[in-house]
């Protein structure tokens, strides 16, 4: 298991479209990725869990990636979240 933790540099948060994009990159790992804000823990993979956590720009969140790319899936996903989530 690894993890890190990340600011939501997207100027409007996890809305649909960024919400979306880092589902998608989520998805291609065999590894389960886990986001927390707070109390709350989603699964990365769930657009719906995603946007149901409802992070808001300049929140922090850690990711939390566990399998057998855990390493590459959370290099991949922190590069996404650091760079705004372009869509």
């Amino acid at each position: 298991m690894v993890k890190g933790t990340v600011k939501i540099t997207n100027p409007t948060g996890l809305h649909l479209r960024p919400a979306g994009k880092l589902c998608e990159e989520a998805r291609k790992f065999q590894s389960s990725v886990t986001l927390h804000k707070g109390t709350v823990q989603v699964s990365a993979k769930s657009l719906l869990a995603l946007l149901g956590a409802k992070v808001k720009s300049g929140e922090e969140i850690e990711l939390i990636c566990e399998g057998e790319d855990e390493r590459e899936a959370l290099a991949a996903l922190t590069q996404l979240v650091s760079s705004g989530i372009e869509v």
